[in-house]
Parts: C-alpha cells; structure tokens; sequence
C-alpha cells in the first residue's frame, strides 16, 4: 500500500514521456495509507492504518507551449508553486525548508497551510530522476486534502474609491535568511495602511557583499476613506524597512 502519491505522478510522467510528449502535466487525488498506532477500529477505518486523502500534482517539460511571443524555458518550482497557490486560494501558504528523500537537496519545502503542515513541494531528486529515465527536472507537490475543505466562504470587501501608492524597497540580508521569514514579519507588523507586501527579485552578483543576497519588495499602500500623500506613503514604507534592520540586519540597496 503506498504511502505517498509521488510514485503514481511519477510512473505517469514516464508513461507519456515514452510516448514522445515534451510537456506533461498530471495530477491526482486519492488515499495513501500510514501507520499509525493511534488510529482505532471503525466502519470506515482499520486500527493501526491511518487512511488521507491527498492531492498531488506534477509538471515536466517546458513553462508554455510554443509560442512566438515568450522564449522557451524549462518549468520550475516556481511555476508550480502558483499552480499550488491557485488551488488552495483562498487560503494562503507558507514554505519552511526542508528536505524530503524524493526531491532534490535544496530544492524543496515543506507547505503550511493554517500554520500546521499540510504537505511538500520540490523538485524530484536526481536519483529517481535517472531510474525513472525522465530527460528534464520535475517539479512536483503533494498536498494533505483536509486542510483544504476548511475554505472559508468569500466575504465582500468593498474596493477603495482612491488610488493605491506603490513603492518599492530592497534590502540586503545575509543569504541564509528565508524570504518567508521577511514576509511573516513584515505581514505581522505593517502599518495600517500598507495593504500588501511581495517579493519581486532577488539578486546575487556585482555589487552584492559575498554572503549577502538582495531582496525587492513591491509594497502596495491604500486608504479607504482619502488620498495618501507621498509622505505617508514614505513613512509606512520607512517602518517596514526599520522593521527588517532591526530584525534581520537588513539595510536598504542603495
């Protein structure tokens, strides 16, 4: 009995492969089963035997389909974590980095959903890569499905009269920092007006300290009830780039 969905997407990946497609994309729903002591007896349940549901997806071969109008590239992690992003909407993920025996080193994450662990994301290990006989990288993520039926019903919010201010701010952090842990300190301590905050670019090279990596952040600003002035726009942004030099060493890229 499996234990894990990665198999099956990947057995199917190779299936089609061997059928000359370049660009595949699968997934799947359906139960695994663990063991676990705790599980008791019952109608629908063997002791010892605990039986999720789980949502799995893979993608190999190029990003797009040929085209004219974007130039060809292999898909990566992060064209599968939107796809992963998407499904869960309107919940939203967090990544913590950690390594899982099927996918490559340095290349996966764990994903949170809610604050508990709902599932992995990576890229397939280069071993069952070559047992498998596929040509290019996978990418690939496995999802609990229970945390995804807490979805909460859409509530209206209704959309400003006034303009957003957009200002973008980068920050040089040592290379070891996750992105992620910028982001939940950013999310946890914004200014009221600050509406949201994404990471657009991150840059390593000339003029970056060796050790130190560049980060850029987009942060979106929005009142409800006036237009902000350039100088709240300013502050709100100077609070969150205090925020990261107080908590990560952060200092703004000149």
């Amino acid at each position: 009995m499996r234990t894990t969905l990665i198999g099956s997407l990947v057995a199917n990946l190779q299936y089609n492969q061997a059928r000359k497609l370049e660009r595949i994309r699968v997934f799947e729903v359906g139960r695994v089963f663990i063991r676990d002591p705790q599980t008791p007896d019952g109608p629908l349940a063997v002791r010892g035997l605990r039986q999720p549901m789980r949502i799995g997806a893979a993608a190999y071969g190029p990003a797009l389909e040929e085209q004219w109008g974007a130039q060809a590239r292999p898909v990566d992690l992060y064209d599968v974590k939107a796809d992963l992003e998407a499904l869960i909407a309107p919940l939203s993920a967090r990544y913590e980095r950690a390594e899982h025996p099927a996918f490559h080193p340095g290349r996966s994450a764990r994903v949170l959903i809610g604050g508990q662990r709902a599932g992995w994301i990576g890229e397939l290990h280069p071993r069952w890569q070559h047992k498998y006989e596929l040509a290019r990288p996978t990418v690939l993520f496995e999802l609990d499905a229970e945390p995804l039926q807490a979805v909460p019903a859409p509530r209206f919010t209704p959309p400003s009269k006034y303009p957003p201010v957009v200002r973008d701010m980068a920050v040089v952090v040592d290379a070891g920092v996750p992105v992620q842990a910028l982001l939940d300190a950013m999310q946890a301590k914004k200014p009221p007006l600050v509406a949201s905050v994404r990471l657009f670019d991150l840059y390593h090279g000339t003029g970056i300290p060796a050790g130190k990596k560049s980060l850029a952040f987009r942060v979106v600003m929005q009142h409800t009830e006036r237009t902000l002035t350039d100088a709240e726009a300013d502050a709100a942004r100077d609070a969150l780039a205090g925020l990261l030099a107080s908590e990560f060493a952060a200092s703004l890229r000149k």
